[in-house]
């Protein structure tokens, strides 16, 4: 773990926070759709293989279809409940977007001045694509960056060391995020994933320290250098979270689309196992598993895919407010 005379961190969240690149692909990284696919996966063996193991005659002993009767009846319960809260969840997300013309006119002056002091910084006109916006903040912030790099360390190596670690640690990592930025649409999560990678809550904190560290080495015209610097680092904080809330609120308001449209024929397939499903209905045995177990285990966990998308998307939602609770140089986190 780094301390706090330590200048530069590594450059990419799943490094800072000392993930596997699995565990990073399922929290984070990975199609949300193809996650709850894997889940739903799992699910189906490991029901399938426990029900084999634990009730290998479960149907010879029912017969009937009471088993799958509660199962399925419960199923249609769930799902139908499930999808209401989903719906009300898209309504909160709407209610945010709806308010009366005072409320929205502070909203829009609020963000014009933010892209009016981040035009400034970066030298034209606010990008309106989001990737670009955050891109040119982080070519900025390099500028000044590089500028510090070329400070007079006044015979001190420490500082010049610091600095110049300060200076290459923001340039190598702004570059690398722009690259990630390039071809990253929103809508997707690859303009967060990238915009997380830039470490600016530590390196905003770098530049405290040096500042106060040396400050009998540095003159006011070099102090003001590294509050540019700093002045730059901090303008992306706001703007990287104002993406993240963007698409947070898009993400879950796909996630109520997929939802809704998974719960149709989650209830068409229970209804139907729930009316036509008996102990005879898939008579025989395969390697000495009933048929009827496979089948229940796949429709069981067809049911349930609504709920798998929606751990899948939360998962990620979550990961990532964990990640970015702090807007400021404050790091809830060990590493």
């Amino acid at each position: 773990m780094p301390t706090e005379d330590t200048v530069n961190t590594h450059d990419t969240v799943r490094e800072r926070s000392q993930t596997t690149r699995i565990v990073s692909w399922l929290l984070l990284s990975g199609n949300r759709l193809l996650v709850a696919g894997i889940l739903a996966a799992m699910f189906f063996l490991v029901f399938t293989i426990s029900t084999f193991i634990l009730r290998p005659e479960v149907y010879q002993m029912d017969t009937e279809g009471d088993l799958s009767e509660r199962l399925f009846s419960t199923m249609i319960i769930v799902i139908v409940t499930g999808t209401t809260i989903v719906v009300t969840f898209g309504q909160l997300i709407l209610t945010q977007e709806n308010g009366p013309l005072g409320d929205q006119f502070e909203r829009l002056d609020g963000a014009m001045e933010f892209r009016d002091r981040a035009s400034v910084l970066i030298g034209a006109p606010c990008s309106t694509k989001p990737s670009k916006f955050l891109s040119d903040i982080l070519e900025a912030t390099s500028e000044r960056a590089e500028l510090v790099q070329d400070i007079d360390d006044a015979g001190n190596e420490d500082l010049a060391r610091d600095l110049t670690d300060l200076s290459e640690g923001i340039v190598t990592n702004a570059q690398d995020v722009r690259t990630q930025l390039e071809t990253a649409e929103f809508g997707t999560f690859d303009v967060v994933f990238a915009a997380l990678n830039f470490d600016y809550s530590w390196k905003v904190f770098q530049v405290e320290r040096i500042v106060d560290d040396y400050e009998d080495d540095l003159t006011a015209e070099q102090v003001a250098l590294l509050d540019e610097l700093k002045e730059a680092l901090m303008l992306y904080g706001p703007a990287r979270e104002y993406i993240k809330t963007l698409y947070f609120q898009w993400s879950l308001i796909a996630l109520s689309q997929v939802i809704l449209a998974a719960a149709v024929p989650a209830l068409i397939l229970a209804g139907t196992m729930l009316v036509s499903l008996d102990g005879n209905t898939f008579p025989g045995r395969t390697f000495g598993i009933e048929h009827i177990i496979p089948v229940i285990g796949i429709s069981f966990t067809m049911t349930l895919l609504p709920f798998m998308v929606f751990i899948s998307y939360i998962f990620r939602i979550f990961t990532v407010a964990k990640r970015t609770l702090a807007i400021d140089p404050l790091i809830p986190r060990q590493s």
